[in-house]
């Protein structure tokens, strides 16, 4: 306690000094906890996304990830009720399942023949109400502004597209695209090219002939969607698009559209009995995953055709390059700050040394041992550590605050929807206690050296110093 008063007595000796060394670390340390609650919300906000977006779990076919999107006949899933039917009842599962729902994901030409164009789409089946809840989930209270999906309450040909297909199939008029620029038809272009009109392939003339309504009855939005069915064959479908959405990145833009499962299902199994791509999984925490992939292993043993079990960080890649690159910049930064401050609080115990040469020499001249002029120069390393790191701590946590009141958004990558701006710093323990450790054992280390070389000077050579 003698050494403690003698060490917070001496920093008190040069305030000016004492303060600016105390600013830097403070500054140091309220830059890295800001930029890791900052982080934090990021990841916390492409979570919420994505799992709204896909769910935790996905059940798949297997191989399907990698070899099955464009071909959901040949790794459809054809008994995908009764496997819902077998989570939703299972005594482990049921007390964490949010949502357990099918999806089919197909492919295929979109036209809009009346303006003789037409576009390579993706489409997803969907139960709407199921997807809808979904968006509702939040388990960060990120307060996301997800719309829901406009299909809800509308009739099984009813499709949503992306504005990029709308844009491409010029139907930017008929919905009222935003920003949406009209091309020059294709026919004036392609009457400028060439003499001889195009004609169709007898049997896409065919389906589309079947499919064909009278002018009357189609409206100005009614598009055609040509797959290839189970069996191989062409089929037609006629939607009608209801709206155009923004999905966020160009090419998911130009190319995805959403319809009724249905519809879907109708389009490439007919007859059939129907079958679904995927059984998207939502749990009420991210943090009850492990448990339900364990389980769900062991249900999919059951299942008469060969599954696999994906996690929403493998169906979108990006999540976990987007925390490596925040890991990355984080470990950057506190580094940075970690030599600035491992150099800052260095030089003032060594201007500290210095000035205190001839007090040195004294204390040492009536006993005083070397281990206790180290200690007095550790003591005071060790208080400039642990005030800066408490009044950086309380600052950051200050600033967080007045951040996350100020009503700011942002919007995630791959996203047209904002999330509130947030700063996550209380709460998370492992990043306040880390980074305050971190910075008490930098001003720790820092007055090491120095002490040493106080410690170490010979008495009659500090006595005669001037």
């Amino acid at each position: 306690m003698k050494t403690l008063s003698l060490a917070l007595r001496n920093l008190l000796r040069n305030r000016r000094r004492s303060l600016t060394t105390l600013l830097a670390m403070i500054i140091g340390l309220v830059t890295i906890l800001v930029f890791g609650g900052y982080s934090r919300n990021v990841i916390f906000a492409m979570q919420t996304g994505y799992v709204q977006l896909h769910g935790h779990l996905q059940i798949q076919h297997q191989d399907y990830f990698l070899y099955g999107s464009g071909n959901p006949a040949a790794y459809g899933i054809a008994d995908y009720q009764r496997m819902i039917e077998q989570i939703k009842q299972d005594a482990v599962l049921a007390p964490m399942l949010l949502m357990a729902t099918p999806k089919l994901q197909l492919g295929g030409i979109a036209g809009n023949f009346s303006a003789g164009v037409s576009k390579n789409v993706i489409a997803s089946g969907i139960l709407v109400d199921d997807q809808n809840k979904m968006r509702l989930w939040d388990d960060y209270g990120s307060a996301s502004y997800t719309p829901q999906i406009a299909l809800a309450g509308t009739a099984q040909d009813a499709v949503v597209i992306g504005t990029g297909v709308a844009r491409m199939l010029q139907l930017c008029g008929p919905l009222k695209v935003a920003n949406c620029s009209q091309a020059q038809p294709a026919s004036t272009l392609a009457a400028k090219s060439s003499p001889a009109p195009a004609v169709l392939a007898d049997d896409i003339a065919a389906l589309s002939a079947l499919e064909a309504q009278p002018e009357l009855s189609k409206s100005a939005s009614s598009i055609e969607m040509l797959a290839a069915n189970l069996h191989g064959a062409p089929n037609v479908a006629s939607l009608n698009v209801i709206k155009a959405e923004n999905w966020g990145l160009k090419e998911f833009d130009d190319s995805y559209m959403v319809m009724h499962l249905t519809q879907a299902q109708r389009l490439i199994f007919g007859a059939d009995a129907p079958q679904v791509t995927a059984i998207q999984i939502q749990l009420q925490h991210t943090a009850q995953m492990s448990i339900a992939r364990e389980r769900l292993k062991e249900i999919s043993k059951s299942f008469k055709e060969p599954m696999e079990l994906l996690g929403f960080e493998e169906l979108a890649p990006i999540y976990g390059q987007t925390i490596q690159f925040f890991d990355s910049v984080f470990g950057f930064i506190a580094t940075l700050i970690g030599v600035i401050v491992l150099f800052t609080v260095g030089n003032t115990m060594s201007m500290a040394v210095v000035e205190r040469t001839t007090e040195i020499g004294t204390l040492r001249a009536i006993g005083q041992r070397r281990g206790g002029i180290r200690s007095l120069f550790v003591c005071e390393g060790m208080l400039l550590g642990l005030i800066g790191a408490s009044l950086g701590v309380l600052i950051a946590l200050l600033i967080a605050f007045l951040i996350n009141h100020a009503g700011l958004s942002w919007t995630p990558p791959g996203y047209v929807y904002a999330y509130p701006l947030k700063v996550r710093i209380w709460g998370d323990l492992g990043l306040i206690f880390g980074c305050a450790i971190g910075l008490f054992l930098v001003a720790v280390i820092s007055a090491w050296w120095p002490a040493k070389r106080a410690a170490k000077m010979m008495i009659v050579d500090a006595l005669r110093h001037v």
